[in-house]
């Protein structure tokens, strides 16, 4: 398996419920795990916070969270199955994201600062989760992979809200951003 990017139509559709948690979900869970942390090893200056399933051409309700986004040395994830969003809240606060499906641009993402969401982990526990910030914000990325909604849709028609990661691991303003984003069929991936 491989991480696939726009414009893949996959990653425009809707995923379906797991019924049951069996070795094949759980091997899908796996294979998520491993090909995070390869991504993470091609690219020295990024962190892998977290996967769906579709980002693997896996129309699967399932992600994966890093335990610990500050700690690159800790590779451990939790997954989530069949994540739902009981209610996002809070101020909207836009910050940077990227995507390991929309390779290379980065851009200023507005997201609400406060989210409740429900799961099942890979036992079948299912679980209830408050989270704020960050954890708030790459919960609601994943979730909407889910979906079949990128980043990208999220900040359409914002001037200066798209940026390139430079060879010193800096993100750097993409200057002609109509040419390079609106009209960039291949990183949409809708049409």
């Amino acid at each position: 398996m491989k991480i696939i990017t726009t414009p893949d139509k996959r990653l425009r559709e809707k995923s379906e419920k797991v019924r049951v948690i069996d070795d094949e979900i759980l091997g899908i869970i796996d294979e998520m795990r491993k090909l995070s942390l390869d991504w993470e090893k091609e690219h020295p200056f990024e962190l892998s916070a977290a996967m769906a399933a579709p980002q693997m051409g896996v129309l699967k309700r399932i992600i994966i969270i890093r335990d610990d986004m500050e700690n690159k040395k800790n590779a451990t994830f939790t997954a989530l199955i069949n994540p739902e969003v009981i209610r996002a809240e809070g101020k909207e606060a836009t910050d940077f994201e990227g995507c390991l499906s929309v390779p290379s641009i980065y851009g200023k993402v507005p997201r609400k600062t406060k989210v409740r969401v429900k799961a099942k982990l890979e036992d079948g526990t299912e679980v209830r989760i408050k989270a704020t910030d960050e954890l708030a914000r790459t919960l609601l990325h994943e979730i909407d992979h889910l979906n079949g909604v990128l980043f990208i849709d999220h900040i359409k028609g914002v001037e200066d809200a798209f940026y390139r990661m430079n060879e010193k691991g800096d993100l750097e303003p993409v200057l002609d951003y109509e040419k390079e984003i609106w009209d960039n069929k291949e990183l949409w991936g809708n049409e």
